[in-house]
C-alpha cells in the first residue's frame, strides 16, 4: 500500500520464551481508521506496543509513513501520536506541563490551535494546572488523547482510549478523530471492545486470536451484516469459534 501510515510485515514477538505475536502482517492507508478487536490476552497491547516502539519485536518489519521503526526510530516516532493508558501518566507533573513536555520532544514550540479548541470542547482546560493524580479516570484519559495528538501525527494510536469518558466526551473525540482523518491524510490504530465504535466510526476491523490476525471486515461487510440481522458481535462469535476448532 503506497500511502500507508503503518505498515506490518511478518512481525513475531513476545516476552521471554513466550511468544504472543506470530506473523502479523497488516497496513492502514492514510485516513483510514482500523479497529483492533480480540478477546482479553490475545495480545492487542503487545501488538500496540510494538508499533509504537516499546516493545522490541523478536522479527518482522514495522514502518511508519514509510520509516522503518528499527532503523530510523526517531524520525518514525516522530510522525506517531500514542495515547498511553491514563494510569502511565506522569502523576507528579501538572496537565499543562505534560503538554509542554511533549510539545519539546516533537519540536514544537506551541499548541495548534485545533487542539486547544479541542481542550475547550472537552472540557478540559480548568484542570490544566492540576496535578496528573488529582484527576479523575476520564479527565486523565482526555489529557491522554490530547498529548497522542500534539504535532499533527500521521499514525493514532489509541488503547482503549474512550474507556472512563462520559458519552458527550467520547462524541467529541470521535468526531475530531475523523475530521482530523480527512483533513490530514493521518490513519488511526485503535484497540477496543467496543463494538458500536466498530459499527459506526470503524473503516476496517481486525480480530486478533491466539496471536495471529484470524480476520478482517471492511466497512461495507460490518453494514452486510447488520442488514442480515447479524451483530458484529455474533460474527465475532463465530470466526472465534471456527478458529477454535481449526
Amino acid at each position: 500500500m503506497s500511502d500507508a501510515r503503518l505498515e506490518i510485515v511478518g512481525l513475531r514477538a513476545g516476552y521471554g520464551r513466550r511468544v504472543v505475536l506470530e506473523e502479523i502482517s497488516l497496513a492502514i492507508g492514510a485516513g483510514e481508521w482500523f479497529v483492533l478487536l480480540g478477546p482479553n490476552g490475545c495480545g492487542k497491547s503487545t501488538l500496540l506496543d510494538c508499533v509504537v516502539g516499546r516493545l522490541q519485536p523478536a522479527g518482522g518489519e514495522i514502518r511508519i509513513a514509510g520509516l522503518s521503526l528499527t532503523n530510523d526510530p526517531l524520525q518514525a516516532k516522530q510522525r506517531l501520536g500514542y495515547g498511553c493508558a491514563p494510569e502511565r501518566l506522569p502523576g507528579l507533573l501538572t496537565a499543562r506541563q505534560c503538554l509542554e513536555v511533549h510539545a519539546g520532544a516533537k519540536g514544537l514550540t506551541e499548541v495548534a490551535p485545533d487542539l486547544l479548541a479541542l481542550a475547550e470542547d472537552l472540557r478540559f482546560l480548568p484542570y490544566l494546572d492540576s496535578f496528573v493524580d488529582t484527576l479523575s479516570l476520564g479527565t486523565r484519559q482526555k489529557l491522554s488523547v490530547l498529548l497522542c495528538l500534539l504535532g499533527d501525527p500521521q499514525l493514532i494510536v489509541l488503547d482503549e482510549a474512550f474507556n472512563g469518558l462520559d458519552p458527550g466526551s467520547a462524541l467529541v473525540v470521535k468526531r475530531h478523530l475523523r475530521a482530523r482523518l480527512e483533513r490530514s491524510g493521518a490513519a488511526l490504530l485503535l484497540a477496543t471492545h467496543a463494538l458500536d465504535i466498530v459499527e459506526h466510526h470503524a473503516d476496517r476491523t481486525g480480530l486478533l486470536f491466539d496471536g495471529r490476525l484470524r480476520r478482517e471486515w471492511s466497512k461495507p461487510e460490518i453494514s452486510a451484516l447488520r442488514q442480515r440481522g447479524m451483530g458484529l458481535d455474533e460474527a465475532m462469535a463465530a470466526a472465534l469459534a471456527e478458529q477454535s476448532r481449526a
